[in-house]
This record gives C-alpha cells, sequence and structure tokens, in this order.
C-alpha cells in the first residue's frame, strides 16, 4: 500500500506530500481585483505522519486541500504526492480524499456508492465487493448496505465518505473537516478506526476543527492564518494531555499573535 519513491539526485524517500511557495486565488469578477487566498505557503508531510491542518474559517484549509487534489491551479508554486505531480493520474491513484460536503446521488445505496467510486478507480469484481462491505461494517453503517441515501442523516453520510475515502488503500488520506456532521459516539468510532488505519502505515492530512480529535491522532500540526502558515508544532505529552485544553489554548493565542501581525 505505501508508496516509496526516491527523489531525484537526493537519494532518499520522497515526503508523502509536499507543498512549496504555494500561491492561490479567485477571479471575482470583471472589474473586482483577483482574491488571494494561499499565501506562498509551504509545507511536508513525511510518509507515515498523521498531521492536523488547522485554522480559523476562511483561512484557507479547503482552498489548500483542493490543490493537493488538483482541482484548482495554483498562481505559484508546487505540489508533489510521493513525488508525483499533484492533479495527475499517477498521483492521485496513491490518495484517498474527503471533501468537507460530501454530497452522493440520494437514490444510490452504500454498497452502490461504493461500487461505483472502486470501479471509477479502477477497482471491480469479487475483491471490490468484499471490500465495499468490510469498509461499511468498519465506518458503523453494517445493516444499512442498501438503504437509500437520501435517508441518510449528514453523519451517516460523512461515514460514507470516510468508507469511500479508504477504497483501494491509498498510501495518503486526505480528509477536509474528517468528522463533520458525525456525533460523538461517530467521533470515537472515527478516531479508532483512522489509528487502525494509521498502523498500517498509512499517512494521514486533515483538517478539523474538532481538537480533541486531532490532540489524539496528530503527531504534528500545522496553523494556517489568512492563507499563510503561522506555526507547526509537534505534540507532545504536554499538548496533548495538560491541564485543561492545552491544545485550544495554544490555537487560539497563536491565531491571536497572528492576527495582531496581520492588523
Amino acid at each position: 500500500m505505501t508508496v516509496l519513491r526516491i527523489e531525484e539526485g537526493g537519494g532518499r524517500p520522497a515526503p508523502a506530500l509536499e507543498v512549496s511557495g504555494l500561491s492561490v486565488g479567485y477571479k471575482r469578477g470583471i472589474f473586482k481585483p483577483e482574491r488571494r487566498v494561499v499565501h506562498d505557503l509551504s509545507l511536508s508531510i513525511q510518509s507515515g505522519e498523521v498531521v492536523g491542518f488547522l485554522g480559523p474559517n476562511g483561512a484557507g484549509k479547503s482552498t489548500t486541500i483542493k490543490a493537493i487534489m488538483g482541482f484548482v491551479l495554483p498562481e505559484a508554486g508546487s505540489i508533489k504526492i510521493f513525488g508525483l505531480p499533484a492533479g495527475s493520474s499517477e498521483a492521485k491513484a496513491h490518495i484517498g480524499y474527503l471533501p468537507e460536503v460530501a454530497l452522493y446521488y440520494p437514490f444510490l445505496t452504500p454498497l452502490e456508492t461504493l461500487r461505483l467510486y472502486g470501479k471509477l478507480q479502477g477497482l471491480g469484481g469479487k475483491a471490490l465487493e468484499q471490500e465495499s462491505y468490510e469498509l461499511l461494517s468498519r465506518v458503523g453503517l453494517e445493516g444499512r448496505e442498501k438503504q437509500q441515501l437520501r435517508t441518510f442523516s449528514k453523519g451517516m453520510q460523512q461515514r460514507l465518505g470516510i468508507a469511500q475515502a479508504l477504497l483501494g488503500k491509498p498510501a495518503l488520506l486526505v480528509l477536509d473537516e474528517v468528522s463533520s456532521g458525525v456525533d460523538p459516539i461517530g467521533r470515537r468510532h472515527l478516531r479508532a478506526l483512522l489509528g487502525e488505519v494509521r498502523q498500517q502505515g498509512t499517512t494521514i492530512f486533515f483538517s478539523s476543527h474538532e481538537l480533541d480529535e486531532v490532540a489524539q491522532l496528530c503527531d504534528r500540526v500545522i496553523l494556517i492564518y489568512e492563507g499563510k502558515v503561522v506555526d507547526e508544532r509537534v505534540m507532545d505529552t504536554q499538548l496533548r494531555s495538560g491541564i485543561g485544553s492545552p491544545l485550544e489554548t495554544y490555537f487560539v493565542e497563536t491565531m491571536e499573535q497572528a492576527a495582531q501581525k496581520a492588523a
């Protein structure tokens, strides 16, 4: 499952994800200037790491993730997945992706949805059928495999989205607001599942506003404010389990400092 590529001339494995000098903007009409959302952003994720991508609403997290997936074109900079250009079919073959808002055809069932996505990935036959049933069970949708999605809650659709992202055993998971709409029991189930996936060697890069989730899962966090990386930190024991909510305190204080600098 895990991909090992060697950097040209470096003699060492390529990072699972490497973003260098990324800038992304959106046009706002003929008479309005372009709005720059991501500014000269750089980050590197090593194979096997679990990294949380944190920032307030509108900080540029989703835009960065869309650029990583090749859905938006950068104005400047480069993105590589295991040494492969982001957006290429070769790079996408190694990624499992969950968007911030996962929408599926309401008259399909979870099983039909996974069959469809699996076939788009080149999977098929009994192996796809077996993996689909296994994934639906792992995300807590056992017994609902043939229930139409129009009857599903947002949290249940999110669970399906996670199953879809895990199809084909990707080497890198990119998850945008991974637990959006999922209840506390479901979040605990999800943390356990991602912990299992991590133990299998999968690299995980995800955004989330659930800081308890981040504290329990991540090796490292990267903080972004107004499209720029403002800090990053290894999740040490103090940050995970100090008195009160140390990760929340660190996050809030870092965002306040970034806001003061930007003023």
